[in-house]
């Protein structure tokens, strides 16, 4: 009975199959391979802070584990989720200790960018003093959620997800050490590397899952329907807040702006997949439609709000079908950012000029004292002067220049929005040489009984 209690759990596959060494890493050969950052670092013996960025299940704890052996460090883990300013400072005693004894210490903090500013500067003096090694791990972008004082201080190194010939790799380890009594089908292998989804850790809580299964089956072969059929599924890696939600919507954009729709249609449906909310494509899709497509195609814009509405009518999965015909439409459409840039500039001209006055003959005139100021006079009404535009009249305020912001493309609907541009500005220079036409302007007074405007 006694062996009851002392008998340990078996630990997850994850943890039987870390590696012990630096060649038994799969994947992440970018910074492995020989010559290559980490490998020299390694071979040089020389720790140094750094920060490793990457999506989950791509051997972040892994390498910082093999540092500390490699470079016979003491190794300290801290998880950025659990861990306050008083863990921090017990670390840090702790390294003292190890330095007092001749030992250095490289200090993990998983999940570095959930600390917040005052958290992670609390790590600067240790570092710059050389009483830690600094190993952050994050799956976010270090150049938004990691203080500047501390990323200027350590070298920020980039891991992949593991492709799909990395993935198959760890399966056969894990048969190869664990899992050899099960045999697997090129279906059921190929099921299990697409949901992993380029997550070691997610594979091989998959195989372990697998393991559980046909030991409940009775089963030892393990095909495509039985990993359909018999293991939790979940969705592929995505993150509604980070740097995958907005490389897959910036991916969506640009495949849309380069006029490819099965490009616009995968980066779509892999939103979809990963969980991304139908009405937030939505709304980015109709934003696609007014900065890519603008007035080249007009009904872009229209097909857009109502394919918007159509999900709302139907909800999820009838509704998507609509999104999904509306980014192929805005796909094949002429393209033009005229419109776009003619804003933007229009905007910061604004923003940076001066409150410059509206000129008194665009001024509108409702009472007596302000006909008598002159307000709206000499206003020339465009549809009473021949092909209903007042050329040469003046818009803009005096004194200003015309600005030129709305230069329009030669494709779609504004190629003849462009001719017709180009036409009236023809007649503005025919105005110019021409006899005043103040003559022909419709007094302020009867144009107030049409309309004030």
């Amino acid at each position: 009975m006694a062996d009851l209690f002392t008998q340990t759990p078996r630990p997850p596959l994850a943890e039987a199959l870390r590696p012990a060494t630096l060649d038994q890493v799969i994947g992440q050969k970018q910074l492995l391979g020989p010559g290559k950052p980490l490998r020299l670092a390694f071979e040089a013996g020389r720790p140094h802070s750094m920060i490793l960025w990457g999506p989950p299940g791509v051997g972040k704890t892994t390498l910082a584990r093999l540092m500390a052996k490699g470079f016979d460090a003491e190794f300290i883990p801290l998880s950025a989720v659990f861990s306050g300013v008083k863990d921090i400072r017990a670390a840090m005693d702790e390294a003292q200790r190890n330095l007092d004894r001749g030992r250095a210490t490289i200090l993990f903090v998983d999940e570095v960018h959930r600390f917040n500013k005052s958290q992670q500067d609390a790590f600067l003096p240790f570092v710059e003093s050389g009483l830690i090694t600094f190993i952050g791990a994050t799956t976010e972008n270090p150049s938004f959620e990691v203080n500047s004082a501390l990323l200027s201080r350590a070298q920020v190194y980039v891991l992949k997800a593991l492709d799909a010939e990395e993935l198959r790799e760890l399966i056969e380890r894990a048969r190869g050490q664990t899992l050899g009594h099960l045999e697997f089908d090129e279906a059921a292998i190929a099921t299990l590397v697409g949901y992993a989804d380029g997550d070691a850790r997610r594979l091989l809580n998959l195989l372990e899952q697998a393991d559980t299964a046909a030991a409940a089956a009775g089963t030892r072969r393990i095909d495509g329907d039985f990993v359909q059929n018999a293991l939790s599924l979940n969705t592929r890696r995505f993150d509604k807040g980070g740097d995958a939600f907005y490389d897959q919507i910036s991916a969506l954009h640009k495949s849309v702006r380069g006029s490819n729709p099965d490009a616009a249609l995968y980066w779509f449906c892999r939103m979809l997949d990963g969980g991304a909310d139908p009405r937030y494509l939505a709304r980015r899709i109709v934003r696609m439609a007014w900065e890519d497509i603008g007035l080249a195609d007009p009904r872009a814009s229209q097909l857009t709000l109502q394919a918007a509405d159509a999900y709302e009518r139907l909800g999820s999965p009838e509704g998507e079908l609509a999104l999904a015909q509306a980014v192929i439409y805005l796909a094949v459409a002429p393209k033009s950012n005229a419109g776009y840039k003619a804003y933007k500039q229009a905007a910061a001209f604004v923003a940076r000029d001066q409150s410059r006055p509206v000129p008194e003959h665009l001024r509108n005139a409702p009472t007596k004292l302000m006909k008598q100021l002159g307000y709206g006079a000499e206003y020339r009404y465009a549809h009473d002067e021949d092909e209903g535009y007042a050329a040469g009249e003046r818009y803009l305020p005096d004194g200003m220049d015309e600005p030129g912001w709305y230069r329009p493309v030669a494709r779609g609907l504004e190629a003849k929005i462009a001719e017709k541009l180009g036409h009236l500005r023809d007649l503005d220079r025919q105005s110019q040489s021409a006899p005043s036409q103040s003559a022909q302007a419709q007094p302020a007074q009867t144009r107030s009984s049409q309309g004030s405007d």
